[in-house]
């Protein structure tokens, strides 16, 4: 099995942490505004992709400030 060194472990999460959430909430929102169209895979797999590229960047800039927060609230 293919072992990545550790310090790649905040671009790992932030890339398999966007790709599910991205997958998931795409098919949700997709659902949830056509139904179960003849076309809803290809149209869920396009709104996969696009929230994706979104998600992706969009993690790397919003998850230090996320632990900032998260170490102030803890103990």
């Amino acid at each position: 099995m293919l072992k990545i060194p550790a310090r790649y472990n905040h671009l790992l999460l932030a890339f398999f942490t966007s790709l599910l959430m991205s997958f998931l909430m795409s098919g949700v929102i997709t659902l949830l505004n056509l139904g179960l169209v003849d076309d809803f895979l290809r149209r869920w797999l396009t709104a996969f992709v696009t929230a994706f590229v979104v998600a992706f960047p969009s993690i790397l800039l919003v998850l230090p400030i996320a632990r900032r927060i998260v170490v102030k609230l803890t103990e």
